[in-house]
């Protein structure tokens, strides 16, 4: 998927003026001081513990506004149905996306509706995009990010984690994708683990009130090893993680065992990572504990010069490169 988007989709409409453009690769772009997110939603099974497709669409554009350092306004969302979806399926992802829209403020003022033949896709595929304003939190922010380092950007940025930051998780990973491998049949297991959709922006704004992020990125697709090699390619830097300090449920640890999947691979919908200047890490970690979607939330490790990859202290005192994923071990689950 990198390797398309960089030689193909970059190639042919990247370039264009931004201030944050399309070429950054980041999770949303921003032009004249307005955030903008598009993402597309194709997931089987369309119902899974703990969510569905729609409350899926609007958390991960919410989400993605905020990762950049923006507040999330409104939302265009557009339904490819096909033939035979069952209204009564339909509409209940129409009241979950409306409800998920109450819990994160914002509203859905535009979009489209098409359907297809049968057999020409699998139920339902939304394209969900949103707009937003900057965080005026933001300001603030950076202000005491300046106070212990240089800070180029105006944005929360990919490319803004130096030497020394720390990253804190806010919570479990793996819990969506196992979530929505244990509602398909054929699979052979069952797990309580619900998935973790959830708007993040309530939890985002209390960060930014504190001071000291440097970036934020949620791990979706790819999780967090995909996360963490972005940050290190593009702010050229190595990370170094501990791996008894990262949170993992035990449903999920032993789903991931029995399918032989990295539980560092599989996405999330409803976690943060945050890289932040080590004099304000205790206490943005502090304030991400005291919300329910960061209960859960630990220092898993920090930015370094000593190396150029994503590497791992294990339990057992050695250390293990983390590499991006060669290839998407839990398809469709976003």
């Amino acid at each position: 998927m990198q390797s398309l988007i960089k030689q193909y989709v970059l190639n042919r409409l990247g370039g264009g003026v931004a201030d944050v453009p399309l070429d950054a690769l980041d999770d949303a772009a921003v032009i004249d001081g307005i955030v903008l997110k598009s993402d597309s939603y194709t997931v089987k099974p369309i119902f899974f513990p703990g969510g569905d497709i729609g409350s899926l669409a609007v958390c991960g554009t919410v989400n993605d506004i905020c990762m950049i350092g923006g507040t999330p306004v409104a939302l265009a969302e557009g339904f490819i149905l096909e033939e035979g979806l069952s209204i009564s399926d339909f509409d209940k992802i129409l009241v979950s996306m409306r409800s998920t829209c109450d819990k994160a403020g914002v509203s859905v003022v535009t979009g489209d509706t098409k359907v297809m033949e049968r057999g020409a896709l699998e139920k339902i595929v939304i394209n969900s995009s949103g707009i937003g304003r900057r965080n005026t939190s933001l300001d603030h922010n950076l202000g005491v990010v300046r106070k212990y380092r240089n800070l180029g950007s105006q944005w929360l940025l990919d490319s803004n984690v130096r030497k020394g930051d720390k990253l804190i998780l806010s919570g479990t990973i793996g819990d969506h994708g196992i979530s929505v491998l244990s509602a398909r049949k054929g699979y052979g297991f069952e797990t309580r683990v619900e998935s973790d959709a959830a708007p993040l922006n309530q939890l985002t704004n209390d960060l930014l009130q504190i001071g000291g992020v440097v970036a934020m990125k949620d791990p979706t697709r790819g999780g967090l090893a995909n996360l963490l090699n972005e940050w290190s390619e593009k702010s050229h830097v190595g990370i170094l993680l501990n791996e008894q300090e990262i949170p993992i449920k035990e449903g999920v640890r032993s789903a991931c065992e029995m399918l032989g999947l990295d539980v560092m691979e599989v996405g999330n919908e409803g976690k943060v990572v945050v890289s932040v200047v080590p004099e304000k890490a205790e206490e943005v970690l502090g304030a991400m504990q005291q919300r329910p979607e960061g209960r859960d939330a630990a220092i898993v490790g920090e930015a370094t010069l000593e190396f150029d990859v994503v590497a791992m202290e294990t339990v057992v005192g050695g250390r293990r490169i983390i590499p991006p994923p060669a290839g998407d071990p839990v398809p469709r689950i976003c």
